[in-house]
């Protein structure tokens, strides 16, 4: 049998097709605009994804645009026949609000959205971080949901009086594909309404945003079967109206899932343009600063989770803009294990401020150190070391909070370069494991949809079965123990810049 997992982004959706034992039979995707109608805000039009993903569908199944509109067997492709699941993995804390004719009200506020200054200090500040914390686990960010609504409360006063449903983005496509209005406990996480600990939503939230609990949508785990596709939409798509749609997960969850970080104190490392540092918990768990998000976790469990805001991008950044160059390896070539460790140049990656663990977006990135005799190649090793410490710095959060990690996955483009694997392998003094397959959150969503429609018992029995390693990177001992007296001094660097920051801004 065959399952579709449904990747819906920022800028395109990504739909993959796998079969129960992991092998990647197709993959389409469709774009789609994004709009920016004032400075800092970010906006789309649900209408463009679900059509997107009705034509997605359609051409990975191998539909012929010519066939017949109706659902009857003999107009389904071979491959059509044989899906028995979908699933979704999505981008998270965008607003989508529908009206009494489930009618999209406005465009959809995204995740990069930044609009919500005041409403995030309102809600930090006055309604205070240690209550959101009590609430939802986590403190009031631009890109949360919550905020957008108090926004829209404030600013479109008739558009929120029409409000009927709020939802996620993936959300949205699964109620027009199933008419079941449903969220799942990873994604609702994300939007500072959901009581993490207790896998439901927050009354004093709800209360605070001015809405009711009947706006919002019911709550499934990631696995769980949310229904079967409604005959018109399934027509559309050209597959059966009895394929069981699993209820999805945020993107980095579904990511998560996709590289088997699906057990206690397993690591998934994203080095992307921004990068993410995803630690899985049997146990809930609270930084006491909320440096690190706590979210509920699509295979059942918890998990905490730092967002860099530049990552790979950092080293793009030098490379491209800086050095002029795109021969990232040949940059690399002088890097040799003698010199790891022993750098005397130090870089903070904060090239968009920074949020975990500082959350400040005044932060600014730095060299330190250069002497004159620095060279071109300390300056690039500065950089990928400078991303490597800082992710160190949210493990150091979740070590505070008794979690033992000893491997962790890397995954992203940054991945690619094994002198960066190195370095990360030893900045952190754990085994790295590269992925075989890595295919992001459409992996994790058709895994999903896998559990859903009975293929696996549970996400961990579906990620033992389909998850493999093609590579470990092991840390040097040698190396590892000069790193740990450069990541001390790596730590000193912000705090004591942080004033500085404020002035330059």
């Amino acid at each position: 049998m065959y399952y579709i997992g449904i990747d819906l982004g920022t800028s395109s959706v990504k739909m993959l097709l796998m079969d129960e034992r992991g092998s990647v039979e197709g993959m389409v995707s469709k774009e789609y605009p994004i709009s920016f109608p004032k400075p800092g805000w970010s906006e789309q039009n649900p209408e463009d994804w679900l059509e997107a993903v009705v034509c997605g569908v359609k051409e990975l199944v191998g539909a012929d645009d010519d066939s017949a509109d109706g659902c009857e067997e003999y107009h389904y492709t071979d491959i059509a026949r044989q899906v028995a699941g979908i699933s979704f993995g999505g981008q998270m804390h965008g607003l989508v609000v529908l009206d009494e004719n489930d009618e999209v009200i406005r465009p959809a506020i995204l995740w990069n959205d930044s609009r919500t200054a005041s409403e995030c200090e309102y809600l930090n500040e006055t309604i205070g971080k240690e209550k959101l914390s009590e609430y939802t686990a986590n403190i009031a960010f631009a890109g949360f949901t919550a905020p957008k609504i108090l926004w829209l409360k404030k600013n479109e006063p008739d558009n929120f009086k029409k409000i009927k449903k709020i939802m996620l983005p993936k959300d949205y496509i699964a109620y027009k594909l199933t008419g079941v209005f449903s969220t799942d406990v990873s994604d609702a996480s994300g939007m500072l309404l959901f009581d993490v600990k207790n896998r439901t939503w927050s009354q004093e939230m709800i209360d605070i945003c001015g809405i009711t609990r009947q706006q919002l949508p019911q709550i499934f785990e990631s696995y769980q079967c949310i229904g079967t596709l409604d005959t018109s939409y399934a027509a559309k798509m050209r597959i059966p109206a009895s394929i069981k749609v699993a209820a999805g997960a945020g993107d980095n969850a579904a990511a998560a899932i996709g590289t088997g970080t699906v057990t206690d104190g397993r690591c998934n490392i994203s080095l992307g343009t921004s990068g993410t540092i995803f630690i899985s918990s049997s146990s809930f768990g609270v930084d006491e600063n909320n440096a690190l998000h706590s979210f509920a976790h699509g295979d059942g469990t918890y998990h905490l989770m730092g967002c860099m805001l530049s990552a790979a991008s950092c080293n793009k950044w030098w490379m491209e803009d800086i050095l002029n160059t795109k021969e990232f390896s040949k940059e690399q070539e002088n890097i040799t294990d003698d010199k790891l460790g022993r750098n005397h140049v130090y870089f903070l990656p904060y090239l968009m401020g920074e949020r975990s663990p500082h959350n400040d977006p005044m932060a600014r990135a730095t060299f330190t150190g250069i002497t004159m005799d620095t060279s071109r190649s300390d300056m690039t090793q500065a950089v990928l070391e400078g991303v490597a410490f800082a992710i160190r710095d949210s493990f150091e959060v979740a070590k505070k909070l008794g979690m033992n990690i000893t491997n962790a996955t890397l995954c992203g483009g940054g991945a690619k370069s094994p002198l960066w694997r190195k370095i990360i392998a030893n900045v952190l003094n754990v085994d790295i494991n590269i992925p075989q397959v890595e295919e992001g959150p459409s992996m994790g969503a058709a895994m999903l949809a896998m559990v859903a429609a009975g293929a696996y018992p549970s996400v961990k029995a579906a990620a033992d079965a389909i998850c493999r390693v093609s590579e470990t990177v092991k840390p040097d001992a040698q190396i590892a123990e000069r790193y740990e007296e450069k990541y001390r001094n790596f730590t000193g660097i912000y705090p004591s810049l942080k004033s500085v920051f404020k002035l330059i801004n």
